[in-house]
This record gives C-alpha cells, structure tokens and sequence, in this order.
C-alpha cells in the first residue's frame, strides 16, 4: 500500500456505485446483493472511475451509506479479495487493487512488423503515414546542405542551430515567446520524456499523471520506479480540479505529467482556465508540471476559425512547466525528432546529463525536420488534419452501425477515438484480436496501474475508404470474445439496496 492514497467516502463511493450498471448478458438470473456490490466496485476499478489504491470506506460505514446489511457489505469485500480487486491490512482498512497477472498484451502498442503488414490489422499504434510529397521535397532540400555540416564533428548536444530556431519560432507563433537557448533537441519525445524524468526525478519521487494517459510514458516511470498518482478525468472529459488540488497538496508529487492538447488517449483538449488554475495549484504544492504537447498540432476537429489555447507554458509565472514537443506526430514518426522547452539554466544541465547517453539527434534528420517547419508547415499541416479529419468521420460512422452498443465522444482533435466496450473486456479482445490477425490496444495500458479494462483507443491512423472493413473485422473479434466467456463487468442491474 502507498504512504499515500485517494480516500474514497461512503456518499462518493455510492454515487460512483449507481452509475456503474450495466446490461446484464442474455440469460443471467439475479445475483446476491453482494455479487452486485462487489461487481460494481471491480468495474469502477477496471474501468479507472475508482484509482487503485483507493481506500475504501469502513464495512459498517458503507453498509450505512447503501442501506445495506453489513454482512453483505462484508462478503462483497471479501469476493474482491479473493478476486485480487481489494487488499486490506489490519488498522491501515481496505484500498483497492488489481489482480497479478492482469497486464494486457505486451505488444500491441509496437509497429507491425513490415513483413506482417499484409497479415496484421493494426489497431495499436496511433502514428500517421509521413505527408508526401513535403517530406521527400525537404529531405532532398536538406541533403543539399548537409556538406556545410559535414566538414565538423556532428554533435549537437542543444541540437541544431536552425532547428532550434524553427522550434522557438513555432513557440511565439502559438502564443508564447521562446528563444532559442530554452530548446532542446532530443531523439524524438520519448528521448525526451526520459531525459528530463533522469535529471529530475528519483527513485521513488511521486509523479501525478491524468487517469487514462500516455501508455508509454506510464510505463517508462513504472520502470523508472517513480510512484504514480492517478487524478481521473471527470465525465465531461475536463481535468477534475478538486481532485488535483486534493492530489497536489495530499501527495505533494515532485512532478505532474498532463497532455493537455488533445490528449493522448482520449483527444481531450484543456482550456485556458483550467490549465491556469492547475498551474496556481502545483506552484503552490511545489510541483513541477511537464506538459506534453506532442499532439498539440493536431486540433482536426475545432470549429472553422477557432484557435486552440496558447501552450501551457504560456500561463506560467513561476518557470515551472517543462514543455516536451515532437515532430513525429504531425511531420513523421521516421523522423526522431523531440524537443523539450524550459528555462536556459535546465537546457543546460539536461544537455550536459544527455552525454552519457547520446550526443545529440541525428543532423540529417534535424535538417528535414527544420525544413517542413520553417517551409512546409502550413501544407504539412492541412494535409495531415484533412486525412485525420476523414478518418474520424468514417470511424464514427463504422462504430455507430456496426458496434452502436459502445459509446464514445467524438473528440475535437488528436490521434485517437477512447471507446467504452460496455462491458467487453479490453484485455479480452486483445488477445481474440491477436489470433484473428487484428493488433487492439486494450484500454489497461492507459491506466497508471492497469485500470480501464472496459475501455479501447483506436486510432486514426487507418485511411478513411478502409475504415468500415477494419470495423467489420473489430466486430467479429469482439463476437468472438463474448462467445468464448470473456464478458466482465456485466452483473445484476437492480437496485443494490436490500
């Protein structure tokens, strides 16, 4: 159990109890109260709507909340024990948990092999095709100027001048004034996800991540044996204010990791407000915010002549935001071209802490990448919105006709639909995804400690005339699933009172 964790009242938990029902399987006759309650509680956990490591309101205090006998409060605590959904210890209560073994595929995240692209439906990795013919057209402009680089060493540790030039100038552009000497190459974000978290955090120093998030960057500070801190977004899909604040000053995590430009997995776009009132709460807990803007480009969905909001750093007084950005999402994911953007002094101590590593991205890449954004971005940038934009219009179509019992919002930009399976398990899917040839991203591997189970991120990366086939195929995989028994979650849907 952490020294720390979300406390969880009984009128909260009821609340969250009642809008955790479910249709119930053809055929399934009523369950004992405490199967229901106990349902419940797993699915909020697996779904994230409960963080794990949450601590549960006392048996006699719940059973009160619920008008429930406390017996069967009692024994749905028990069941979720036994089930690993719940740990307790004696004087420290009962926090919730998830089952060893409960990890999805470890694979469906990675690129599909290139000679398994025929064979391989992916729906895992969210990267878009590079945009042609802007790439081969300022690859070849960058060639001709590599000679003028070439006569040196080739190492960069700041990275090169003109793209971190071009990079700084992308800053003021969107609204925040930057310099060159406060940008930092990196061999894409990821590289640099990993160069600040080594300069700045240490083993054990608490990090609060938004509840689902990036997948990969959970898992590198898991690694990294940093102690996560999951804040859930609320329904709306707006970060939950109170509970940051609770979070911020309750923890008081070294470090907070937001996506707040259409979020990575759930398209989420933060407003100006709230990214104010988040800054004033972390600057008052002491707390360094690192933003991650890799998907920052990719606003498809916003109303003809609506700007998004001006980068996070933009609102800050305090020099505490961190700023990671890539080109990878919006130029290429071939080109491995990160960048952090932070005060000079940081620059330099992550330049100098990157030695022992890498000396720096590749030149010729750095040349392309300043290229498409110093000539092309505008033409890069409609070509890529336009193609994202199609996607999510026949997505949203395809998963209406064809599998119109999930629910999703349709996001106002980034590279990916979050779907509720309504009960189907993610992890299940997943794995009659890998024997029929169809890569799923199961909704766990969002979650900071494996919630979310109920839950997919499909990308759109698939082109748009190909759309309604990999549904088709989606809706045979999940078919599959419920017939061999995977079905979770779904139990009684009456009234838990007894």
């Amino acid at each position: 159990m952490a020294d720390w964790q979300t406390t969880v009242t009984s009128p909260a938990l009821a609340r969250l109890l009642d809008g955790a029902r479910l249709p119930e399987p053809p055929g399934t006759a009523r369950r004992p109260a405490y199967r229901t309650l106990a349902a419940r509680i797993r699915l909020l956990v697996s779904e994230g709507r409960l963080p794990v490591g949450a601590r549960l309101p006392a048996e006699r205090e719940l059973a009160v909340a619920l008008r429930l006998s406390r017996t069967t409060v009692a024994t749905a605590y028990e069941a979720l024990r036994a089930d690993g959904y719940l740990r307790s210890r004696r004087g420290s209560g009962s926090w919730t948990a998830l089952p060893e073994g409960s990890a999805p595929p470890g694979d469906a995240l990675h690129p599909v092999p290139p000679d398994e692209q025929g064979r391989i439906l992916d729906l895992g990795v969210a990267a878009l095709p590079a945009p042609q013919p802007f790439l081969s057209a300022a690859a070849a402009r960058a060639v001709e100027q590599l000679p003028a680089y070439a006569a040196g060493h080739g190492h960069y540790p700041t990275g090169v001048p003109v793209l971190r030039e071009a990079v700084a100038r992308r800053f003021a552009e969107r609204g925040l004034p930057t310099t060159p000497d406060q940008i930092l190459i990196t061999i894409g974000a990821m590289g640099a996800l990993h160069l600040v978290r080594q300069t700045l955090l240490g083993r054990g120093d608490r990090v609060a991540v938004e509840a689902p998030s990036y997948a990969h960057t959970l898992q590198a500070l898991r690694l990294a044996e940093a102690r996560l801190v999951p804040v859930p977004f609320t329904p709306a899909q707006r970060w939950d204010l109170a509970e940051w604040r609770r979070v911020l000053n309750g923890a008081a995590p070294k470090a907070a990791y937001v996506i707040p430009d259409f979020h990575n997995p759930t398209g989420t776009l933060i407003d100006e407000e709230q990214r104010r009132e988040l800054l004033a709460a972390a600057r008052s807990a002491g707390t360094v915010v690192l933003a991650d803007e890799t998907t920052a480009e990719l606003g498809w969905g916003l109303p003809e002549g609506v700007a998004p909001p001006r980068p996070t750093a933009a609102l800050d007084r305090a020099a505490q935001v961190i700023t990671v950005g890539s080109a990878g999402k919006l130029l290429w994911g071939g080109l491995r071209i990160g960048w952090v953007r932070a005060a000079p002094s940081l620059v330099r101590r992550l330049a100098a802490a990157r030695v022992h590593s890498d000396v720096g991205a590749p030149v010729l890449d750095q040349l392309i990448a300043a290229e498409l954004l110093t000539e092309d971005l505008p033409a890069v940038r409609a070509h890529q919105l336009d193609r994202l934009r199609e996607t999510a219009g026949a997505l949203s179509g395809a998963l209406r006709e064809q599998l119109p019992q999930w629910r999703f919002t349709l996001p106002p930009g980034g590279l990916s639909f979050w779907v509720a399976t309504t009960g189907v398990s993610g992890a299940a899917l997943a794995r009659a995804g890998e024997r029929a040839g169809v890569r799923i991203a199961a909704g766990n591997r969002f979650g900071s400690d494996g919630a979310f189970e109920h839950h997919l991120r499909l990308p759109l990366t698939t082109a748009a005339p190909a759309v309604p086939d990999a549904v088709r195929r989606l809706a045979e995989v999940a078919a599959r699933a419920e017939e061999e028994g995977r079905w979770q979650g779904a139990d009684d849907t009456q009234p838990l009172a007894v």
